[in-house]
């Protein structure tokens, strides 16, 4: 059924269950953290699509506390990202399973460039995610 998933490139990591706890405003994007329990532990992580937003984004809560903000797009093939727990690191949703650290850089598989990141600042229970375009 994995092999399915990667050959479909399907992945894991869940949009959020309450869809109005992120926004979109212009440039920036803001993610209520009170309301999205996806981020709530370490090694998670929680994709970002819809509402106008390009890129897609993936959003990860990392071992050490600190929130990383990459587009969700592979480098190789433009698949999803997943989250590896407990490793620090995310990988394509595909069969090449290419791999990224959480600043974006690949460490294994077919992707040879990285990840476009973004910044992100917390504030109380706000991240604010800087697009640049």
């Amino acid at each position: 059924m994995k092999f399915l998933k990667r050959l479909f490139g399907i992945c894991e990591t869940p949009l959020p269950a309450d869809p109005s706890a992120w926004s979109l405003n212009g440039k920036t994007v803001q993610v209520d953290l009170s309301r999205m329990p996806e981020l709530n532990a370490p090694g998670s992580g929680v994709r970002l699509e819809g509402q106008g937003l390009d890129p897609r984004l993936l959003v990860v809560h990392s071992d050490d506390g600190q929130y990383h903000a990459v587009a969700n797009r592979c480098a190789h093939m433009g698949r999803r990202i997943d989250v590896l727990a407990g490793s620090g690191r995310i990988q394509c949703c595909s069969v090449s399973k290419s791999t990224y650290t959480y600043d974006g850089q690949p460490v294994s598989g077919a992707a040879k460039s990285p990840l476009t990141t973004f910044p992100v600042a917390l504030e109380n229970d706000t991240l604010t995610i800087t697009l640049r375009k």
